[in-house]
């Protein structure tokens, strides 16, 4: 459904869609005078609205969790039935964790070589990625009984603590 404004000398037509991700962008850009630090943020959001991020379809597999395990530690599980350590790979750079199977050729050999009369339980390959905060940092990462563990922090630096500042 398009949406027609009135300019000064013509009609604009924009989809719903096309009004709400101005409106967001010129949100941040109202936002930037005022913020100081945050350009990352701002252009990440920005880059998510012109890429059409919101309209993109969504994968659900694997499926995942994301747990807050304390005050600044988090866990993300991702349910892996079937895979092990070597089918897995797990990267982290620039603020991106992925996680992603690696294709194995010889899987359908080995299937084949140690009797398996029906496969019901695929590996497919996959690819999931994860936005991670500038101050996040990866601990480990633990596959245990079908759920991969991958632990987080977020680490504080002393200047961002709160501190009490006498006045002289």
């Amino acid at each position: 459904m398009k949406i027609a404004l009135k300019g000064s000398s013509k009609v604009l037509a924009y989809t719903k869609e096309e009004i709400m991700n101005k409106n967001a962008l010129s949100i941040f850009n109202q936002l930037r005078p005022v913020s100081v630090g945050f350009d990352n943020v701002f252009d990440h959001f920005e880059k998510m609205f012109e890429d059409d991020y919101l309209n993109a379809p969504t994968v659900n597999y694997p499926p995942y969790n994301i747990v807050k395990t304390g005050e600044n530690k988090y866990d993300v599980e991702v349910a892996l039935a079937g895979y092990n350590k070597k089918d897995i790979n797990i990267e982290y750079a620039d603020n991106l964790l992925t996680i992603k199977s690696v294709k194995d050729n010889n899987s359908e050999k080995k299937d084949s070589e140690s009797g398996v009369l029906h496969k019901g339980i695929s590996k497919r390959f996959f690819s999931k990625t994860f936005t991670i905060a500038d101050d996040t940092e990866v601990k480990s990462a633990e596959l245990k009984d079908g759920l991969l563990k991958v632990s987080l922090e977020r680490i504080i630096p002393e200047a961002k603590k709160p501190k009490v500042i006498k006045i002289q």
